[in-house]
């Protein structure tokens, strides 16, 4: 029987090292920042699009995109993050279900990485969900170590998603990420026997 989980989180949480894992073990993973970096590229679907709204500010030298000046002017500015919640999200939405159902067609598990899994209501299309959650300090200290942050912009990022909290009561699973990386991996594992999901030999 064919099975879809979606796996997310937040910023800092720890999912990339269960995605890690899960292509390690031989399963496969859709990786929704991945694919947005492809559209976001020069020709992609939102490269234009992002550029007709914010301006060529926007471009490097090279003509692609400044992730890191982009990033600033959506996080620190509600309207902004609703104009690209709406306008970017519709696509990134096509582009993941046309890759869902490919997929599903070769495959009789995978896994999809989305970071707003919850707060784009992408819920429905996993039989399960699997959430890695730390503690909000844990998060904050992770993210402004990681990407070099104030704490002020750290916030301003973690404030575009929904408390991790608040997605544990909805994810079908927790997986808690505030101890070492041997034990997010050792529950990892559980969940695979658990649901008698086997990786490929």
């Amino acid at each position: 029987m064919r099975k879809i989980i979606g796996i997310t989180g937040g910023i800092a949480s720890g999912k990339s090292t269960v995605t890690e894992f899960l292509r390690q073990k031989g399963f496969q993973v859709v990786d929704a920042d991945a694919l947005v970096h492809q559209l976001q590229k020069n020709g992609g679907r939102l490269y234009q699009i992002l550029v007709e709204h914010f301006g060529e500010k926007v471009l490097l030298e090279n003509d692609e995109l400044n992730r890191p000046l982009l990033a600033s002017l959506i996080f620190s500015n509600s309207e902004e993050r609703e104009w690209s919640k709406q306008t970017q999200g519709q696509i990134i939405r096509e582009e993941l279900w046309d890759l869902r159902g490919k997929l599903a067609q070769t495959e009789d598990l995978f896994f999809m990485d989305i970071p707003l899994l919850f707060e784009q209501d992408y819920a429905s299309w996993f039989d399960e969900t699997w959430l890695v959650y730390v503690s909000r300090d844990t998060q904050l200290d992770r993210l402004v170590k990681r990407d070099c942050l104030t704490i002020e912009a750290a916030k301003a990022r973690l404030s575009s998603q929904w408390p991790l909290e608040e997605k544990k009561k909805l994810a079908t699973f927790v997986i808690d990420n505030n101890g070492s990386r041997e034990q997010l991996l050792s529950q990892v594992v559980k969940l695979l026997e658990g649901g008698a999901i086997h990786a490929r030999a």
